[in-house]
């Protein structure tokens, strides 16, 4: 497993990450579905044998669930070292559906209770969990409360996880935070067009690419017609956007993938990472062979220049370029 620097902050971590979204279990319409317990220790503690390091959760993932795992794997008392592993985890949504809370009060309560899920006495990152501009430029003392948090000792650094690639470069330009996080994938390439990954890698601030399978369509496993289980928030999504969505990987990179004798998760996840403003890429995994995979991508490297150039021109003139998707809005919690 290949490492990064974490921008500024002085961590280094995997180039591959663990996005623990999916292990929080069943959420009617905010989860991927049911899950075993046993089966996400499994995952996390594979991820951390074949060197992940970076694991990035939230307080609002099966309501603390994943919070509660990665402190069972990775907190006080485990056989492993609580420093051997960077958490980062968020704050501000506490739950998928209901309204935000970035009141510094509730920012301070809501990071207490990330430390007794995780088991840990500090993270190594907080972000907030999608505000706006707007509300961080009218109310300074958002950030304030974070700058506190770090002083304090509960937190190293704070970052801002965006809804969208602009907001993620307006965040850097406004607020200089340690981290952004935002989307970035072979179907969704808008970070690499507006200038955020040059911005991010000039400024020294760490950036973490999330979807970058695109809730798992860039495995190349879904097919137009898959039937989602229940819970799964990608139930609420268009028969349209599914199939768009099942097509992106082969119509990208499915070339490239059969030359190497990759699968297509692993070019997606070299794509991501051939770009060096990437900190770090967090597909969502929930089972040791879905580790295993993913991991796998960081022993190949990055694409060459003319791998990396083709899929450009690709994207540029395909669907996906004329459509960018965004992040789909958190459903109402039933």
């Amino acid at each position: 497993m290949r490492t990064r620097k974490f921008g500024r902050s002085g961590f280094v971590v995997s180039e591959i990450g663990f996005g623990t979204w999916g292990i929080g279990g069943f959420i009617a319409g905010a989860s991927y579905g049911a899950t075993d317990d046993g089966v996400s220790r499994a995952a996390l503690h594979r991820a951390f044998e074949l060197g992940v390091t970076f694991f990035d959760t939230a307080d609002s993932y099966g309501d603390g669930r994943a919070e509660m795992l990665l402190g069972e794997c990775f907190g006080a008392g485990s056989a492993i070292d609580p420093t051997a592993v960077v958490i980062a985890t968020k704050a501000g949504h506490p739950r998928f559906g209901g309204p935000q809370d970035f009141e510094p009060a509730h920012l301070v309560e809501s990071l207490e209770g990330s430390l007794r899920r995780l088991r840990r006495e500090r993270v190594e990152l907080l972000q907030l969990h999608n505000p706006t501009m707007d509300l961080l430029r009218a109310r300074p003392e958002i950030l304030g409360a974070l700058e506190d948090l770090k002083r304090t000792g509960k937190i190293a650094a704070w970052g801002l996880s965006m809804k969208t690639p602009d907001e993620a470069a307006d965040a850097i330009r406004a607020f200089a935070p340690a981290s952004v996080q935002a989307n970035f994938n072979l179907a969704d390439q808008r970070a690499l067009e507006n200038g955020l990954l040059d911005l991010a890698k000039s400024s020294g601030t760490a950036l973490i690419a999330r979807t970058p399978l695109a809730f798992g369509f860039l495995s190349g496993r879904l097919s137009a017609d898959v039937e989602f289980p229940e819970g799964d928030h990608r139930r609420n999504w268009s028969k349209e956007r599914i199939a768009q969505w099942a097509r992106a990987s082969r119509t990208l990179a499915g070339d490239i993938a059969e030359r190497d004798g990759q699968s297509l998760a692993q070019i997606a996840l070299r794509f991501c990472l051939t770009h060096p403003g990437i900190s770090t890429t967090i597909p969502g995994m929930m089972r040791p062979d879905e580790v295993d995979e993913n991991a796998a991508a960081s022993d190949f490297g990055p694409l060459t220049s003319d791998d990396f150039a083709r899929i450009r021109a690709l994207y540029a003139g395909s669907e996906f370029a004329a459509a960018p998707v965004v992040t789909p809005k958190s459903p109402i919690r039933k």
